[in-house]
């Protein structure tokens, strides 16, 4: 039997495997029914124009066809006008690239700036799949410290002593996965200056940009007339439109980084599915109401969860919270992030991900997808933990 590469075989294992398997085959009683708030996975289905319009789409020839290398033009046209609506600056079709979600998106523009031996920033609490994909490239994650007194936000100037001739790129997820944490513009222009100064490029992870709080300004670095040769925008419709299945997503970038992202993505997958082009395009022509919507809804969600911490008879620390999650801090002195998630499986019926799956010294913290769960449920989450206290 063929040897399989070490690099793959020494990387991390699937978090989200690991946890579904603490509850595998494991029947939850109607009065005490399972909390599922371990993957974040929105809890509703796509708009329902949505599906009627793809149900029609399906049937035609052109749906079974591959696309450009780049994706279908009127999607890349579209994107790019909406993160100009939203970010300012000028974003040209020419500038993305469409990716069968935003896990390619990361795996390609890793590709294009960066090979074995060399370095990459990337924050603890970290998003698993970055790690896990650096890992599998031989390049090497030099891990940008927790700054829980920064209610998760990471330090440009730390960053900054970080850096090595070595470093090729800055990643940051704002907001964030795992903590929730949302990044102030000041702090990504910061780290956009940083890079820009060294050499290198910032890789900035908005799939959950559509969930910020109303109110929260958006960042500028699209205004800066050279954003192309430093910045590259990873972005995911998959949250926005309920649209997780289908895989769908995009890289933004300057010409040189997409036309060889472009490149990767011709021998990775030729293109991202069309049919879920053709859904991407329909939701940012036609769903912005309803997006508008689901995020008020997400919004109760955090509110509410946010009130059972506020009280503060859990025993557990909120750290910080936003989008689609919470980022939490356990009472049990002593005892591993992953003893305590794999208890509340068991006897509280309640799936979280402890934070060891997130990155080196977050034993003491566990992440909610609370998003998962509807705001009038928060109180039974509430009580469950506070009985486990």
């Amino acid at each position: 039997m063929p040897a399989v590469n070490s690099l793959v075989t020494d990387a991390i294992d699937p978090p989200i495997a690991e946890a579904q398997s603490w509850i595998a085959g494991r029947k939850f009683p109607a009065e005490k029914p399972l909390l599922d708030m371990a993957q974040a996975v929105p809890s509703y289905p796509p708009a329902e124009a949505l599906r009627q319009h793809l149900a029609e789409r399906v049937m035609s020839f052109e749906a079974a066809q591959y696309t450009a290398i780049r994706g279908i033009m009127p999607l890349r046209a579209a994107l790019a006008a909406h993160m100009s609506g939203v970010y300012g600056g000028s974003i040209a079709a020419d500038n993305v690239q469409i990716t069968a979600g935003c896990n390619q998106a990361f795996c390609l523009a890793v590709l294009a700036l960066a090979k074995a031996g060399d370095e990459i920033l990337l924050p603890v609490p970290y998003y698993f799949n970055h790690q896990m994909w650096l890992e599998m490239q031989g390049i090497e994650a030099v891990h940008l410290p927790f700054r829980a007194d920064r209610a998760g936000v990471p330090d440009p100037a730390e960053a900054a002593t970080l850096i090595t001739e070595r470093t090729r790129a800055i990643v940051l997820v704002s907001p964030n996965n795992p903590t929730g944490a949302v990044y102030p513009p000041e702090v990504l222009a910061q780290f956009r200056d940083l890079a820009a100064d060294r050499g290198i490029a910032l890789i900035l992870d908005e799939t959950y940009k559509d969930f910020l709080a109303p109110g929260t300004p958006p960042h500028d670095l699209f205004r800066d007339e050279r954003w192309g040769e430093t910045l590259v925008q990873l972005f995911s419709f998959s949250k926005s439109f309920s649209l997780t299945g289908y895989r769908v997503g995009s890289v933004i970038s300057g010409p040189a980084m997409i036309d060889a992202v472009a490149k990767i993505m011709d021998t990775v997958s030729i293109c991202a599915a069309r049919i879920a082009q053709d859904a991407a395009l329909y939701g940012l022509e036609n769903l912005s109401d309803w997006v508008a919507d689901r995020r008020r809804e997400t919004a109760e969600r955090r509110h509410a969860l946010e009130e059972i911490f506020r009280a503060n008879d859990l025993g557990y620390e909120l750290i910080s919270s936003g989008a689609f999650f919470a980022y939490v801090r356990h009472p049990f002195a002593g005892e591993t992030g992953h003893a305590v998630a794999r208890r509340l499986a068991d006897e509280a019926n309640i799936l979280c991900l402890p934070g060891s799956f997130f990155g080196p010294g977050q034993e003491q913290c566990l992440r909610f997808a609370f998003a998962n769960l509807e705001a009038d449920r928060m109180g039974d989450l509430a009580n469950r933990l506070r009985d486990g206290i």
